[in-house]
């Protein structure tokens, strides 16, 4: 058994951003399947893990973890010397950068792409319909972030530099869900966001994770 064990469900993005560092990482680890579709998220022995009753949840030896993003960082800097480095070995304004993009993905990007997902994804394997009022008006809170990821783009070839960070990957689950989408305009519609998405979703690491949502 590997050392590293990832309670989650694999279609959750906040599951997927986990697995997704982990392979960035290269490192071994035991998915442990929570059916959230039978409320098992719920349950007594997932809230040991977290009180609130969301996935994922990760356990590292003694170490018990929850919230997806601070999950992502600990991987990142506990496991510093293992595959891709996912933070720019640069100076302390490289460094401060990441942090910034990883403030705006968490509170820019994510809270509008998350609600615009459920609308036109999450809500069909429901068996709900979208509300059409809604995504315009969250396409149209999209549009400003993404004009304002465009601008930056130019000037680095990914957000917080040159180098492919976790302020990068955490954005792709929500990318992933919406590129299945008519909301895919919006990110194909401006250049440099649009070489941004496909080089990011193209990168071996995330492929297997969406591997691991079609099982």
């Amino acid at each position: 058994m590997a050392g590293i064990k990832v309670h989650g469900f694999p279609m959750s993005t906040a599951t997927m951003r986990v697995l997704a560092a982990l392979y960035e990482k290269e490192l071994d680890f035991d998915l442990i399947f929570v059916d959230m579709r039978a409320g098992a998220h719920k349950q007594e022995s997932f809230l040991s893990l977290n009180p609130f009753g969301q996935v994922p949840a990760l356990e590292d030896g003694d170490l018990t973890l929850f919230e997806s993003r601070a999950i992502a960082e600990y991987i990142v800097e506990e496991y510093s010397e293992k595959g891709e480095k996912l933070f720019c070995p640069g100076c302390k304004k490289v460094k401060a950068a990441t942090k910034v993009w990883l403030q705006v993905e968490g509170q820019q990007f994510d809270p509008i792409a998350s609600k615009l997902a459920f609308e036109s994804v999450f809500k069909g394997m429901s068996g709900m319909s979208a509300d059409p009022k809604a995504v315009e008006e969250l396409e149209g809170k999209l549009v400003k972030v993404l004009d304002i990821y465009e601008a930056r783009l130019g000037k680095s070839e990914f957000l917080a530099c040159d180098c492919f960070t976790l302020a990068d990957l955490n954005h792709l689950p929500a990318i992933h869900y919406l590129m299945g989408t008519d909301s895919k305009k919006l990110f194909e519609s401006r250049t440099k966001v649009s070489e941004w998405v496909k080089k990011i979703t193209a990168r071996p690491a995330w492929a297997k994770v969406v591997e691991l949502t079609k099982q």
